[in-house]
């Protein structure tokens, strides 16, 4: 082989490694390539989820109910809701604040309606005085994130998973919450409630009164295992319900009718309902029952002889609007609701917390000559405000991950004008230490 045989093949040789490099090269390209496609793929899938829940909230949702009939848009669920108003709460973050309104009786807070809504928002809660107790409909505006998951990890179950239909968690579809609130009383326009689960700036999007014998099953069995006490509206007292104005004939037993009524009913107005004695409501079944007799017998039937065979023919059936309940008025829960995995806690108070606690002056407090002293803007007394922390420690407020990760270290929480920091041991929680929330203002001071 010749000389520049050689070289030529050296320099094959080097050509082709670097057309191997090269390839290898484009093939790294192609991947890089590849991989850039799905990306983009992906970024733009998440895009177009994003563009679509922005049709659904945003101001393409508005052009397109807009273009609806009202109930066009109701039909398919299009609705717009608007905040009533907002809660003013003695829990400032989500950090402590109960998971269930029973949880803490002494919270309170609350609810101005806003004057958007109605012209006059106090004309809204007239009537409402009534009730001692409001549902609350609101929405959970301190999730963070709209996303969520068929399964949660409600924290009684100390991390095990379940339906978030089957719990009370704000990680849902709509975020929607509901809370049964004890109605202290209705000052114009606000409402003072206490019982409560809310942070303050919660949208409340309705009110509700609670009705036990709608709301609660025990009072429905109660009210099905004691005919003697039988709610009955006014509706069904008035005689016009019996189709009594054209009986003049029996005007003397309608007079009766109404004297046995009024005697029985323990009327507290203006409330709609009120009770009538056992010996009231059969006298009143049995004068419905004379009346629909007398409405549906036939002209042929005028006949005392004939009279008594269509009665036998065709008997009037019995009208109760009163719901039957039965057995249906029992109820049942998970059992890990009455017995759930995490224990309740023992709360206890370090002296200096105590005597913090104790510094604090009551609400609308006004003492001209402790004007150095914090103030409560919602707690009526440092009793009230600690028995508030013994009930908000004792459910164990902690999360799964701060109960497993983080036993050693301190928890915080505000309440009211007051930062309470404590610290968990096996089986109780220690009040460590209960500062006012941030320097003192002139509203957080005695008048």
């Amino acid at each position: 082989m010749s000389p520049l045989c050689e070289h030529c093949g050296e320099n094959m040789k080097k050509i082709n490694q670097q057309v191997s490099v090269m390839r290898k090269e484009i093939k790294n390209l192609r991947q890089m390539l590849d991989g850039a496609v799905r990306a983009h793929r992906k970024h733009l899938m998440s895009i177009q989820a994003a563009v679509s829940k922005a049709d659904f909230s945003g101001h393409n949702k508005k052009d397109y109910i807009s273009s609806l009939s009202v109930p066009d848009a109701f039909e398919q669920g299009n609705i717009q809701t608007v905040p009533i108003g907002y809660i003013s709460s003695c829990f400032s973050v989500k950090n402590g604040t109960p998971r269930q309104p029973t949880i803490c009786g002494p919270s309170r807070a609350q609810l101005r309606i806003q004057q958007s809504v109605f012209n006059n928002p106090e004309h809204a809660l007239v009537g409402l005085e009534q009730y001692s107790h409001v549902w609350i409909i609101f929405l959970f505006h301190k999730n963070g994130h709209q996303s969520y998951k068929a399964k949660v990890k409600p924290p009684r179950l100390n991390g095990q998973r379940v339906g978030v239909y089957s719990t009370r968690s704000p990680h849902r579809p709509n975020s929607l919450g509901l809370t049964l609130a004890k109605l202290d009383k209705v000052q114009g326009d606000t409402l003072h409630l206490s019982d409560i689960d809310m942070i303050a700036g919660t949208p409340v999007l309705d009110i509700k009164p609670y009705i036990p014998e709608y709301d609660s099953l025990n009072t429905r069995a109660q009210l099905e295992s004691n005919p003697d006490l039988q709610t009955v509206s006014e509706e069904e007292v008035n005689i016009s319900s019996f189709h009594l104005e054209d009986k003049t004939d029996d005007e003397d037993e309608i007079h009766h009718l109404r004297q046995k009524s009024e005697a029985g009913v323990c009327l507290t107005p203006p409330q709609t309902q009120f009770f009538l004695p056992k010996e009231a409501v059969g006298l009143l079944k049995e004068v419905e029952s004379y009346v629909n007799k007398a409405d549906l017998t036939p002209p042929d039937c005028e006949d005392n002889n004939k009279a008594s065979d269509c009665e036998k023919t065709e008997p009037a059936a019995e009208i109760v609007d009163r719901p039957s309940y039965g057995s249906d008025s029992s109820s049942t829960i998970a059992d890990w609701i009455r017995e759930p995995p995490v224990s309740s806690l023992d709360v206890r108070f370090t002296p200096e917390a105590q005597k913090q606690l104790e510094a604090f002056l009551p609400a609308h407090s006004s003492e001209p000559s402790e004007c150095d002293r914090p103030r409560f803007k919602f707690l009526r007394s440092p009793e009230e405000a600690g028995a508030a922390i013994r009930a908000v420690l004792s459910a164990d407020p902690r999360s799964v991950y701060r109960r497993t990760r983080c036993r050693d270290r301190l928890f915080f929480f505000s309440l009211d004008t007051a930062d309470v920091t404590c610290w968990f041991g096996q089986g109780f929680a220690e009040v460590l230490e209960v500062r006012p929330v941030g320097p003192l203002g002139p509203e957080d001071l005695c008048q």
